[in-house]
């Protein structure tokens, strides 16, 4: 598992010893539960896990930006302007350039200059210049890529908070969050803000009840014998590149049934309604196609299960949390089809195993499960599962597509309470 020295050793081995290299982590999350949701401005409940993306970096006296990374992500480098423009679609580099659009600002994204006009000029800018330098930067993970686990955004908050470290500011929460939740659009995917928040925000030992509208972080504590793994697929999850219109397209009907239906959010359209309700109104009278009427029943559905898992954690009740993230699955396989015929095997073989509750987790379209019991029997769980669903695969690796995920800190709440890394 790299760690901060491993980031360390792979920045010297690449761009040499001497000046200052300082090294962001930060995690990846699991969603809990609340999917395909935070996007139309609805709560949702991740944890952040103890993997991470470690970027080592360095800066410079010029505005280059120079980046190396493990395979098959190659060595990347591009001149730091004003206007960036995105590399080729699917180009991992593409997180880096958005991180760097963020900090500037830019015709991208309608935001304000972060230099210059918020925070003044960097340390490190020649005298006159309104313009950030870049830095020399090593990235190393022990977070699965596209496997629902946010390592897209978290090497998006990594990136970005070195950029700006490295010229000399440390950002706020709210700063972040202001810019984050639009950097995605640069790769061509439309997200929420669920991501950034919960690796930037997370509490240890929490899961992170997540609202929009205006952004809020609860932590609500997990029960200690609770326990959850995280089970990849070993079918990739990509959102960018062929799969982002497909991602993007659930989007676009859950807003276009929430017009429909002539609601101003779909805050408004699940107020004091129960799900019956919601079924009727979401009637073949009032929307156009069975796509509509099937995302505006997940979104309104996965937002009353959130709020339920929440009671049900505050409860205690480890039977009702399990059958909720059951429950959620279904209605991302049958209503939303972001499920695939090996996600829905592994949950099918974690709850013949023994599991209390499973769905998958992220996106969709491949990547992982998050997989709920006991604590005192995921060392069985996990036997079972490798048994029934990994043997004979030899992409499999343990380390890296069977994980306990244990609550972790964001990396903002790490640093505020000084607790190093594992």
């Amino acid at each position: 598992m790299p760690d901060v020295s491993d980031a360390r050793e792979r920045f010297r081995q690449t761009f040499g010893g001497g000046g200052e290299i300082g090294v962001v982590s930060v995690p990846g999350r699991v969603n809990l539960i609340g999917e395909h949701i935070d996007y139309h401005g609805l709560p949702v409940l991740p944890m952040a896990i103890r993997r991470y993306v470690r970027v080592a970096f360095r800066a410079r006296q010029d505005r280059l930006i120079r980046a190396v990374s493990v395979a098959p992500y190659g060595p990347r480098e591009f001149e730091w302007t004003p206007e960036l423009a995105p590399a080729a679609p699917g180009d991992w580099q593409n997180y880096l350039r958005a991180a760097a659009q963020l900090v500037t600002g830019g015709a991208c994204f309608s935001l304000p200059i972060m230099f210059g006009g918020v925070t003044g000029k960097p340390k490190h800018a020649p005298p006159g210049s309104e313009m950030p330098m870049g830095i020399d930067a090593a990235i190393v993970s022990d977070l699965p890529a596209a496997a629902g686990l946010a390592s897209s955004s978290a090497l998006l908050v990594a990136f970005t908070l070195a950029l700006l470290r490295s010229n000399g500011y440390t950002p706020t929460f709210e700063e972040l969050m202001r810019v984050l939740p639009d950097g995605e659009q640069f790769v061509g995917t439309r997200g929420g803000a669920m991501d950034h928040a919960a690796v930037l925000a997370s509490e240890p030992g929490c899961a992170s009840l997540i609202g929009f509208e205006p952004l809020s972080v609860r932590p609500v504590p997990i029960p200690d014998d609770w326990g959850f793994l995280v089970a990849h697929s070993l079918q990739t999850a990509e959102k960018s590149g062929d799969a982002r219109e497909a991602y993007n397209a659930r989007r676009r009907a859950g807003t276009t049934a929430l017009q429909r239906l002539g609601f101003p959010s779909y805050r408004m359209a699940i107020r004091d309604r129960s799900f019956a309700q919601l079924e009727d109104l979401a009637s073949e009278e009032n929307l156009n196609s069975i796509e509509e009427q099937d995302s505006f029943l997940h979104v309104a559905g996965e937002a009353l299960r959130v709020k339920a898992a929440v009671s049900a954690m505050e409860r205690r009740d480890p039977s009702d949390f399990g059958d909720l993230l059951l429950k959620s699955h279904a209605s991302l396989r049958d209503r939303l089809k972001v499920s695939s015929s090996a996600l829905d095997r592994l949950v099918e073989v974690a709850m013949e195993s023994g599991a209390t509750g499973a769905r998958l987790t992220g996106a969709g379209f491949g990547g992982c499960v998050v997989i709920f019991g006991p604590k005192r029997d995921l060392p069985a769980l996990r036997s079972r599962l490798i048994d029934r669903y990994y043997s004979g695969r030899p992409d499999f690796q343990e380390d890296r597509h069977l994980i306990d995920a244990e609550p972790g800190p964001g990396v903002l709440s790490e640093e505020k309470h000084a607790t190093p890394h594992p």
